[in-house]
């Protein structure tokens, strides 16, 4: 569905953030995006959004060059948009509708989807918002506000659905319903970003693992991964110290914990 070929970015005067990025996502493909704060997992879900756009390689979908140029064309832009759905880690950035049911209609109208006041009412029931419909987005709570974003999402019926952090906002009890709810969504492409080591088994089966220098570490099974501490530490998703035993010697161990969240 996705293709990125070399991809850079950097802001205008700016550092390089992402470097040499290459990889493809299938379709139904669950796939986790692993990295410390700053890596540029954000940069790297808004590239594929269409969001911003690379400095450097290029981004296909279904084959079609991804580009800020394309998507001024409506026909490509109407079809894209309704593919590709992206939550923010904050969603607030995403909310700006009067009420809940007008937020979540808001995505259909545009696309000149059927019926999109019924649609709002079928994904609040979905994602357990029904009673919230006449209420403004802002009296929400976090965890219900992060609910919203994604009913807002799913309402376009995307085909590649890209998560960053999607648990921050989200107490234990909402996040094992999340997990469920997305293990549900058997036809979705899915990529989600989190520092969560101890869920991100339950989010996908291969992992991408960016470095602080913006360069792609790895890409392969995610259980392949996670049980790799020294590259857990290169990514700076473990950390390592000296242990010092009772006759003087002394040995590195590297630690990885379950959230750095």
């Amino acid at each position: 569905m996705i293709e990125l070929e070399r991809v850079g970015f950097h802001y205008p005067e700016g550092q390089p953030i992402l470097n040499d990025i290459s990889f493809r996502l299938a379709a139904k493909e669950r796939v986790v995006l692993l990295g410390a704060n700053g890596c540029g997992k954000s940069s790297l879900l808004k590239l594929i959004d269409g969001l911003l756009e690379p400095t450097a390689g290029e981004i296909r979908y279904q084959g079609e060059r991804l580009s800020t140029q394309r998507l001024r064309q409506r026909d490509f832009a109407r079809r894209f948009r309704r593919d590709v759905g992206m939550v923010f880690q904050s969603p607030e950035a995403m909310l700006f509708n009067a009420t809940v049911a007008e937020e979540i209609a808001y995505g259909p109208e545009r696309l000149g989807m059927p019926e999109p006041q019924q649609v709002a009412k079928r994904w609040a029931e979905r994602l357990q918002l029904e009673k919230y419909l006449d209420t403004p987005p802002y009296r929400l709570s976090g965890g219900e506000k992060q609910r919203l974003a994604l009913a807002c999402v799913l309402a376009c019926q995307p085909r590649l659905l890209l998560l960053d952090e999607p648990t921050a906002n989200l107490d234990p009890r909402a996040t094992g319903w999340l997990v469920d709810f997305l293990l549900d969504q058997q036809g979705l492409t899915t990529l989600v970003t989190t520092q969560n080591l101890s869920l991100a088994t339950e989010l996908g089966q291969r992992a991408l693992i960016l470095g602080e220098d913006g360069h792609l570490l790895y890409d392969g099974p995610l259980e392949v991964a996670l049980a790799d501490t020294e590259l857990l530490w290169r990514a700076n998703l473990a950390h390592a110290h000296r242990h010092r035993h009772d006759d003087g010697t002394e040995h590195r161990h590297v630690h990885v914990h379950g959230d750095w969240g």
